[in-house]
């Protein structure tokens, strides 16, 4: 099953997940990044990379996550392929420190 970037990446746009996959499957927006299913090869790489947790494999999502997986899918296509890190976003530090990482 495919991971899915979930909301604690919002705001922060760690890019670390990015340097980390081997197939370029994220997507960016202004203010997040989103996995692309269809070219995700669940290697799991980027769950470790992501310093707000944000990253879940489909399966460990609660019901109240679900969403998530529709969100990836649809953004994906909206958005330019990241194969590139990016710096942080201003606030980042600040939001992952609230996240309690």
């Amino acid at each position: 099953m495919p991971h899915v970037v979930t909301d604690n990446c919002r705001g922060c746009r760690y890019t670390d997940c990015v340097a980390s996959c081997p197939v370029a499957c994220f997507h960016a927006n202004e203010v997040r990044v989103y996995i692309d299913p269809a070219l995700c090869i669940d290697c799991g790489a980027c769950i470790p990379a992501c310093p707000v947790q944000a990253i879940v494999e489909e399966f460990d999502l609660a019901p109240e996550q679900q969403h998530w997986i529709r969100i990836n899918a649809e953004a994906a296509q909206r958005y330019p392929t990241l194969r590139n890190r990016l710096a942080p976003l201003d606030g980042a530090a600040a939001l992952r420190q609230a996240l309690g990482y």
